[in-house]
Parts: C-alpha cells; sequence; structure tokens
C-alpha cells in the first residue's frame, strides 16, 4: 500500500509517516518512482508507536523500546520494561515539579488576594 491508504488506515497524516521513516522508527520499500510502499504489517506498526507516543515517550525512546517489537525476547522485554520504568519515573518527577509549582502560585495568588482586600476603602458605618 502507498503512504495515503497508510496514513487513512492509521488515521495518522502523511507527514508523520514520513517523521517516522527518517526517526528510523518505520521503514517501507520504494518504487522504480520513488513512492514509498508499506505492507499490512506497517498498520500495526504504526498503531503500536501511536500508544507509545500516547504513552508519553519521545521519538528516540520509542527507538529503544521497538527491539521488544521487531525481535521479541525475554532480554528486548526486560529492557523495554527498564526504559518504559526509566520514563515513567521522568514523568512522576515533572508532576510532582508541576504541583510544587502550582502550590507556588496559589500561594502568590493568596498573598495577592489579600494585599488587594488592604486596598478597598473601609466601609461607612
Amino acid at each position: 500500500m502507498r503512504i495515503g491508504e497508510l496514513a487513512a488506515r492509521t488515521g495518522v497524516s502523511v507527514r508523520s509517516l514520513r517523521y517516522y521513516e527518517e526517526q528510523g522508527l518505520l521503514t517501507s520499500t520504494r518504487s522504480g518512482g520513488g513512492q514509498r510502499h508499506y505492507t499490512e504489517h506497517e498498520v500495526e506498526r504504526v498503531e503500536f508507536i501511536q500508544r507509545l507516543y500516547a504513552g508519553g515517550l519521545s521519538s528516540r525512546t520509542i527507538l529503544e523500546v521497538l527491539p521488544c517489537a521487531d525481535a521479541p525476547s525475554e532480554e528486548h522485554s526486560d529492557a523495554a520494561l527498564e526504559r518504559l520504568a526509566e520514563e515513567r519515573d521522568r514523568l512522576s518527577a515533572h508532576i510532582a515539579d508541576l504541583v510544587r509549582t502550582r502550590d507556588a502560585l496559589d500561594g502568590l495568588m493568596t498573598a495577592a488576594r489579600a494585599y488587594r482586600d488592604t486596598l478597598r476603602p473601609a466601609a461607612a458605618g
């Protein structure tokens, strides 16, 4: 199938599919005229890549875990699980940083409201 059909079947843009190839995540064969051609296998691969992106992984990290799909083995599975755990830890640390930042902003907002309240004229009695 050509790139447009793969895009239609997977819901991924042609531009994204080209990017996947540039990053080494996807391969195709080329016709004499240079057109990309894909097999049914690439439909599943693109869907798998999309699930990995949805999990917050970068293209570089996806490339690191793809051997578990390309050449399934206990060693590749263990390596992929370890890499996924590292990414989860990285995301957890980022979430904790965001929570601290939000809490700091809440403190600033509380202080700003308190200051604003001092600017109100006293109610006439």
